[in-house]
């Protein structure tokens, strides 16, 4: 679906609270400056709005930068704060390509979204802090396909996995 040698994902997780700001910016610029210009976002609360926010700060300056916005279901945002819900709406309406996997919610809609991003990246963005949950699923995934993976979370990987690979 995307060239996945100019795509990127971005996976992390809910209790993010923009401890990365800078370093999202950053790691957008050096995958543009590497040639991708696709970056592909869950669009859920925490890492991935922030996240799509970087990217569309970035293509501010950089017009050919493309940010899809993958959604696993349609009415994701329904259970989202008031501000988080602004935030997801904004986020949307500005995304180039919106990508909605499911009309409504269904059993395992959220591995389905996590699968589509490992698949169609050649690279993956994370706040990966260790903990269970969707993000490990997703950063675990990335790995196993042989994904460059580049954790922006500064608390060690605990789970044994594998150190992420930094620039």
């Amino acid at each position: 679906m995307f060239p996945r040698d100019i795509a990127l994902s971005f996976t992390g997780h809910r209790t993010y609270r923009d401890r990365a700001a800078t370093a999202l910016e950053e790691v957008v610029e050096r995958f543009y400056a590497r040639g991708f210009r696709i970056f592909l976002n869950g669009m859920a609360v925490g890492f991935d709005l922030a996240a799509a926010e970087a990217v569309l700060h970035c293509r501010a300056r950089r017009p050919d930068i493309r940010l899809v916005a993958v959604i696993p279901f349609e009415g994701q945002e329904t259970t989202f704060s008031e501000e988080d819900r602004r935030r997801y709406r904004q986020v949307r309406a500005a995304a180039d390509e919106v990508v909605v996997l499911a009309p409504a919610y269904r059993r395992g809609c959220y591995a389905v979204r996590n699968d589509f991003l490992v698949d169609c990246a050649g690279a993956v963005v994370a706040w990966y802090d260790g903990s269970p949950g969707g993000t490990r699923y997703t950063w675990r995934r990335a790995l196993r396909c042989g994904l460059e993976a580049v954790n922006l979370c500064p608390t060690p990987v605990a789970d044994g996995v594998g150190e992420p690979t930094l620039f």
